[in-house]
């Protein structure tokens, strides 16, 4: 040990030693000729002369061979140990020789810097003698890493028998968890062993997520929301549920490594990520399906009739419309009857919040396409307001949650009694409710022949849904708009009408408005 130290060291001053009069590195001057330098020749040696040692005993010993790859973080360990040893008596030696005068130091150089002097980089070498004599056992890592692999996966293989239909048990998710936990432990006595272990424990997580999806229900029955849970959604539902409770317990595993390399970390996570996909992917059939449901029952409100006046005290209107019976039932039973058998209740509330925005979204496009509006429909669509935020609330955390589309529905609602003057002037208009919502809406109060823009497309309501879904950009819903009242215009000129509708001038105002706010501010 002490000749390695010494030749450490003296690699350590030849390169940071210069000549006093031609200033010129001491070490520049052995490998100017292309020689190598001294470290990296003797650490040569001694990695050769290691793998060429350890080569031919395994060779000679099946035993010492299974010993050696079968305990490779034994065997990592002890080399760790060795070369904090050197380095402990590296600077312990250091101290020694330079109290005494033995190691004669320049003026240009201290022991702090040479003492520092850890990865050689000089001349044509990049020379690191901890990973040189860390590569001696890369035989044995490469076994260690296939072996382990082949545990990581051997239980995965063994609870997903080819054919099978069930996921795996808890006692056997357990099994995989506590073999995952357990190879990352054993690597930690090393950072590049931990990446390399870490790697294949990723590989598992995704081996297991290609399982996982096999299983996964794909026909009808999947996303059908009429009767009670099919078969399929019952499997689907505890795929989702292990693969929760797997990604849950890596997290785990995760916060407990400790000191593990970044990169390490990074590849667990990843690999969670893929679990996460799969889970979305896995509900998305019937998350879409409950979303077309709420649509066609929220669209049913065009079937029935707002245009009456107001209710006299014998005749007291329904505090709730038929539409949104149906609607609060209809939400109320899928969350029964499907999300609740999911144990993952944020996941849940995180895919069915977007499915309440949609609704509350869908809701106030067809509140103010409905026509014609009576000052009796607008206290009955006033209570479909309120009812609204109790219909979206079993989706979600907090109906205050949803954000802009609460607000919105918060904001719109006063709208309903406003006198249109006012509703064009309204803070509210295009800053939180676009501008061709409430001209939609202003539609409402416009005689007959000032068709809205669906009517005089000929469109019906549910094309024209889609059409708005399709075609998100104000600037193009604006254009259809500007259309409807082109059109008005051609027709009131065309009969030689003399005066415009009352509300013709307020849409127009807001139009223009509404057309330079979406075109943006000019360069």
């Amino acid at each position: 040990m002490l000749k390695i130290l010494q030749v450490q060291h003296l690699q350590k001053v030849l390169v940071k030693k210069r000549d006093p009069v031609s200033h010129v590195c001491f070490i520049d001057e052995i490998i100017k000729d292309g020689q190598p330098d001294i470290l990296y020749t003797f650490w040569t040696d001694v990695t050769g002369t290691l793998s060429d040692d350890f080569h031919r005993a395994t060779e000679a010993s099946s035993f010492l061979k299974q010993a050696f790859e079968g305990e490779y973080p034994k065997l990592l360990r002890l080399y760790n140990e060795l070369w904090r040893r050197l380095q402990q008596y590296s600077t312990s030696l250091l101290g020694a020789l330079t109290s005494s005068g033995g190691l004669d130091m320049p003026l240009d150089i201290t022991t702090a810097e040479v003492e520092s002097q850890d990865l050689f980089t000089h001349g044509k070498h990049d020379y690191n003698p901890e990973k040189a004599l860390k590569d001696s056992l890369q035989p044995y890592e490469a076994a260690y890493l296939s072996k382990s692999l082949s545990r990581l996966f051997d239980p995965i293989n063994l609870v997903f028998p080819i054919g099978g239909r069930n996921p795996p048990s808890n006692d056997e998710l357990e099994s995989i968890i506590k073999t995952i936990s357990s190879e990352l432990n054993v690597a930690s006595v090393d950072p590049n062993l931990s990446l390399a272990v870490a790697k294949n424990a990723a590989k598992t997580i995704q081996l297991f997520c290609v399982k996982s999806e096999q299983l996964l229900c794909t026909q009808g029955d999947a996303s059908q929301v009429i009767g009670p849970l099919t078969e399929g959604q019952r499997r689907n539902v505890t795929v989702v549920n292990t693969l929760y409770r797997l990604q849950q317990a890596v997290a785990k595993i995760i916060s407990a490594l400790g000191a593990c390399p970044p990169a390490a970390v990074d590849a667990l996570l990843s690999s969670l990520e893929g679990v996460q996909a799969l889970m979305s992917s896995a509900v998305q059939p019937l998350l879409q399906s409950v979303s077309d449901s709420i649509e066609a029952i929220i669209i049913t409100l065009h079937q029935e009739d707002f245009s009456g006046p107001l209710s006299s005290p014998d005749k007291p209107d329904v505090p709730c419309s038929l539409y949104m019976k149906e609607l609060q039932g209809f939400i109320s039973r899928v969350m029964a009857d499907y999300f609740k058998h999911f144990q993952c209740v944020d996941f849940v509330y995180d895919n069915t919040e977007s499915i309440a925005q949609r609704a509350i979204e869908l809701f106030l496009r067809h509140a103010s396409l409905l026509r014609p509006l009576g000052e009796g429909g607008k206290m009955r669509l006033a209570a479909d307001f309120a009812q609204m935020e109790m219909a979206v609330a079993p989706l979600c955390r907090r109906v205050s949650d949803l954000g802009k589309p609460y607000r919105m529905l918060r904001s719109f609602r006063p709208l309903l009694f406003q006198a249109s003057e006012l509703i064009a002037s309204s803070p509210t208009v295009g800053d939180l409710i676009p501008y061709s919502t409430v001209l939609h809406f202003l539609f409402t109060r416009a005689p007959s022949e000032l068709r809205s823009p669906h009517q005089r497309a000929e469109w019906s309501i549910a094309r024209y849904s889609q059409w708005l879904d399709d075609h998100p950009s104000e600037r193009d819903r604006l254009s259809l708009i500007r259309g409807a009242l082109e059109a008005y215009v051609q027709l009131v000129r065309a009969r030689q009408g003399k005066e415009f509708a009352s509300i013709y001038p307020i849409m127009l105002q807001l139009l223009q408005r509404a057309t330079s706010a979406a075109q943006g501010p000019k360069a």
